[in-house]
């Protein structure tokens, strides 16, 4: 019975071990808690970083087909195997402009 006893005893003690400073203890959970929050913060400013520079990247996107439209359209640009056919915008009747003279 004594022998049992101290068995128990020993496991007990093995197992308050266990919990105050083995892998499930609170000053191992207080740590692994801290490196979430700081992976957290990590990745939040690399969520940050990546939403800059795809607006970054929209923006240079788009704003080079902006270059490339006002080339086109405002200065007659083309590119090399291209041909450019100029349209005439409609002019407004000359009526509607004479009627308000007279």
């Amino acid at each position: 019975m004594k022998a049992l006893a101290l068995v128990l005893a020993v496991f007990l003690i093995a197992i308050q071990a266990q919990l105050w400073v083995g892998r499930g203890s609170l000053p191992y959970v207080a740590h692994l808690r801290e490196e979430v929050a700081a992976a957290r913060a990590e990745n939040d400013e690399a969520r940050a970083r990546n939403n800059q520079l795809q607006a970054e990247l929209r923006d240079l996107r788009e704003g080079l087909e902006m270059v490339e439209e006002k080339a086109r359209f405002e200065l007659g640009m083309i590119k090399p195997d291209e041909v450019f056919v100029p349209l005439a915008a409609p002019a407004a009747p000359p009526a509607a402009s004479a009627a308000g003279q007279h």
